[in-house]
């Protein structure tokens, strides 16, 4: 989480439209996976995951960044992995401690968020290189066990996969925790700075 001037307003992208479908899949891949028909649910994953890959393809060769964007691209990841976790869990597909350790860290980061933007500090959420990385094996891990459904994977792989993406979870969310309690500390100073010369 960094702090940054807030971009200029803009119209309806082609990045945003790509990611609204993103979330009307998010229904649907959860539909199939109640139903029990992981082959198409690991199609619309696959789907949607695709989709995530071309809009901050177009986004960043087009200059078509957006405020719109810059919400709702990270809301259409949270909806589809939260739900993939929360369902894949209860269908003891992964471990529930790995579900856990996931959707704490989501909260966490949300949680932080939203408290630095009640207390006015200008923030914008920037995935970190240890972000980037939590996400793609969180997405990886979905895709695995859907893939397993379908073709015999070794156990020992599994578990093994589940371990690295607990642990990536883990360190990203108190990375992005420390990051958030820095800027608090920052916005304690700035306030501080002004009441002296005010």
């Amino acid at each position: 989480m960094t702090t940054e001037p807030s971009l200029p307003p803009t119209s309806l992208t082609v990045p945003n439209a790509i990611t609204l479908i993103r979330i009307l899949l998010t229904p649907l891949f959860v539909i199939l996976l109640i139903q029990g028909r992981h082959g198409p649910a690991l199609a619309v994953f696959l789907a949607a995951s695709l989709s995530d890959f071309i809009d901050g393809l177009i986004a960043r060769h087009w200059q078509q960044r957006s405020p719109l964007g810059t919400v709702l691209d990270p809301l259409a990841d949270k909806l589809l992995l939260m739900s993939s976790f929360i369902l894949l869990s209860l269908y003891r597909f992964i471990p529930p401690w790995l579900a856990v350790v996931v959707i704490s860290r989501d909260f966490i980061l949300v949680a932080g968020i939203l408290i630095l933007k009640l207390f006015d500090y200008p923030v914008a959420v920037r995935p970190t290189l240890a972000g980037k990385f939590t996400a793609a094996a969180q997405m990886i891990t979905v895709f695995v066990v859907l893939l397993s459904r379908q073709v015999p994977l070794p156990g020992t792989f599994l578990q093994a996969w589940f371990l690295l993406t607990g642990a990536l979870s883990a360190y990203s969310g108190i990375q992005y925790l420390a990051r958030g309690l820095e800027l608090g500390e920052q916005g304690k100073e700035t306030s501080s700075d002004e009441g002296r010369h005010g």
